[in-house]
């Protein structure tokens, strides 16, 4: 029955390699978990229907990659389009999580417009490579940043931003924290940072993961010998998971299908829309070239097969999470481990599935990771991120780099990925009309810079 559904000879693998690469593939990318909560409870959702999502939404979108495509890649909440939910959309520009949540199930309509077309990789194909690999750093830069500012590694101050210190913390907060709840905190995201830096270095299956539940460990045996004193009135919790309710999944309903359609058609909802376009639209389809690169299962014009069944998986899975009550749900590129073990086919998508299935049933223990358990993460995947800055060319086409530069560079500056990307393609733009480049725009650029321009026009005024 399996090789009649996912075609395993054919592929040249067989059912336990494929289950094994599909629990490999779970053990990077389960780290989400955790850090998904985290990140859009700040926006004020429920952090434990944000898991219940999160969950949910990896479940069904991996699901759906097997179904539509037989491939063994997996989905779940990205990372880089949580924070800009969370960081950008609600925190920044004010709006509600309700609103965000509705630009996000656009998103996922139009892309499945997109997808049943060609549309959507022309599209992928008329951004200049720097702009795409430079969105890719300033994401990085963006989400480690925010990382550090959540483990209080760096807080505000006279001088804007500055190293913590429990002195400047509670000047910057307006509160009386101390050594035994902010300060070793502090101490245990930095040695989190160091350790899951030895666990990349020494290439450990679940490296990310592995890198939480240690620093959160570490927590825990200083709560038990007095080094940590929670504070719940300043907002340091109890680190240990709350099984009282038992192994009860928490409920979905304070977030399920809260769309807001109010003010949806807004040159503000254009920007957002197009800022999740934008981002999801290359970080799909240069992770399943990518993945699919290393694997060899690109044909012999480097072309992925059965692309556009792949996409549609994406795009529907963004469509549902939005409902579910998450931000994009989008391909991971930790899905390369499970590859890398031999995963060739949708039976290992679907034992990641399954498993983001069964860790419903552990969210106490999910939800009781602290936010300087999560923060390693966050610094290190920013770290992965940012290697793609060696993608970009600062030799060729200056106008190209230009943009680049610009665009990582304003979005931790700004703390917004939608403005760094728009700075940067308005500023690449500008530089080739001047420059007597026209010719090299493609006319979608020059419907997304006047949406821009509109966009700077509406902010100056």
């Amino acid at each position: 029955m399996l090789e009649k559904l996912f075609k395993l000879s054919a592929n040249k693998t067989d059912a336990k390699t494929e289950v094994l690469a599909g629990i490999t593939t779970f053990m990077t990318m389960a780290y989400i978990l955790a850090v998904n909560p985290n990140i859009l409870s700040a926006t004020g959702m429920d952090s434990g229907a944000v898991f219940t999502a999160t969950a949910l939404a990896a479940f069904l979108g991996t699901l759906l990659m097997a179904i539509f495509a037989n491939y063994p890649f997996a989905l779940a909440p990205g990372m880089g389009l949580n924070a800009y939910f969370a960081y950008t959309v609600v925190i920044g520009m004010g709006y509600s999580w309700q609103y965000a949540l509705t630009a996000v199930f656009a998103e996922g309509i139009v892309f499945i417009i997109l997808s049943l077309t060609n549309v959507r990789e022309a599209i992928f194909n008329a951004i200049p490579l720097n702009l795409k690999s430079a969105v890719s750093v300033g994401i990085g830069l963006f989400i480690a940043f925010v990382g550090l500012q959540n483990a209080n590694i760096v807080i505000g101050g006279s001088t804007l931003l500055q190293l913590f210190s429990v002195d400047g913390y509670n000047a910057a907060k307006g509160v009386e924290a101390s050594f035994n709840n902010v300060g070793i905190t502090v101490i245990l995201a930095l040695i989190g940072i160091i350790v899951t830096g030895i666990l990349v270095v020494k290439n450990v299956k679940g490296n990310i993961l592995w890198g939480i539940l240690i620093t959160w460990g570490l927590g825990i045996i200083c709560q038990f010998a007095g080094l940590y004193v929670p504070n719940p009135e300043i907002g340091f919790y109890n680190l240990l998971p709350d099984f009282s309710n038992g192994l009860s999944i928490p409920s979905l309903s304070p977030i399920f299908a809260k769309l807001q359609f109010d003010g949806v058609f807004s040159l503000d909802f254009l920007v957002i829309l197009f800022a999740f376009l934008f981002v999801d639209l290359f970080d799909t389809l240069g992770t399943l070239v990518g993945v699919s690169s290393k694997a060899g299962m690109l044909d012999e014009e480097g072309k992925l097969p059965n692309i556009k069944g792949a996409l549609l998986a994406d795009a529907v899975a963004t469509t549902a999470g939005a409902v579910l009550g998450t931000s994009t749900t989008t391909t991971f590129v930790e899905s390369a481990s499970g590859v890398s073990e031999g995963g060739r086919t949708g039976l290992t998508a679907v034992t990641t599935a399954i498993l983001f299935g069964l860790s419903l049933f552990l969210s106490p223990i999910f939800l009781a990771i602290p936010s300087f358990a999560t923060a390693p993460a966050l610094v290190i995947v920013g770290f992965f991120m940012a290697s793609s800055i060696k993608k970009m060319e600062f030799d060729g086409d200056l106008a190209d780099a230009v943009g680049g530069y610009l665009a990582f560079l304003m979005m931790p500056l700004t703390y917004s990925i939608a403005n760094g990307i728009m700075f940067g393609v308005l500023a690449w733009f500008i530089i080739k009309v001047c420059t007597g480049q026209l010719k090299k725009i493609h006319p979608v650029m020059y419907i997304v810079c006047a949406l821009f321009i509109i966009r700077v026009i509406t902010i100056i005024i």
